[in-house]
């Protein structure tokens, strides 16, 4: 008889108990012996799906990502040129606007002008006044040359071309020469640029 058979007899408990702690699969293996692709073949899985299944899932996450670089570098060129568009305009805007910060002063100042212009000529049909007229010319040179300094420039009309844009046309008059028909004969009220913007038009006779 073996100390086995021995232990059997005495405490079949006991012998059982030996039994179950070491159980022995069809295989001759115990517990040690599962891996896992004994659990991954009783679930219908195995080594090489599990490892595609991880390869695609990478695949996927690395479309999506490519997927966002892209359209986030689209939103950001966007905006760039969104931004120096705006930065052009704002320049631009900036600078017509020093151009034309005085422009109502001047404008104010232009009827003073032309004021200076009618005495002047008044006094041409006086006589003796040569010295109230030389001290009116000079002031009036004066301002005009101020106000050239700072962008004004009187338009050229008498003789050219009736141009709505730049002249407003009080009356027409008949004309005996051909060549003036259509232009400019007369200039009533001069017309006025500051920095080449139109700031007085020019109100006119044209000839017919």
């Amino acid at each position: 008889m073996s100390k086995h058979d021995d232990i059997n007899e005495q405490n079949p408990e006991q012998a059982g108990d030996l039994h179950d702690s070491n159980p022995i699969d069809e295989k001759g293996e115990g517990p040690e012996g599962d891996n896992t692709s004994d659990i991954l073949s009783k679930i219908g899985f195995s080594k090489k799906d599990k490892g595609k299944k991880d390869h695609d899932h990478l695949k996927q996450e690395n479309e999506d990502l490519r997927q966002q670089v892209g359209e986030l570098n689209d939103k950001f060129l966007r905006l760039y040129a969104e931004f120096d568009n705006f930065k052009k305009r704002s320049t631009k805007e900036r600078i017509d606007w020093f151009k034309t910060a005085a422009q109502d002063v001047i404008a104010d100042l232009l009827p003073v002008l032309d004021d200076f212009g009618r005495a002047i000529k008044q006094m041409e049909a006086t006589p003796n006044t040569t010295g109230i007229k030389d001290g009116i010319v000079l002031i009036q040179n004066k301002l005009q040359s101020i106000l050239e300094s700072r962008g004004l420039k009187a338009m050229e009309c008498v003789g050219a071309d009736f141009n709505p844009d730049l002249h407003d046309a009080i009356t027409e008059i008949e004309v005996k020469d051909e060549n003036m028909k259509g232009k400019v004969v007369d200039e009533v009220v001069k017309g006025y640029y500051l920095s080449d913007k139109i700031i007085r038009h020019a109100k006119v006779v044209v000839g017919k």
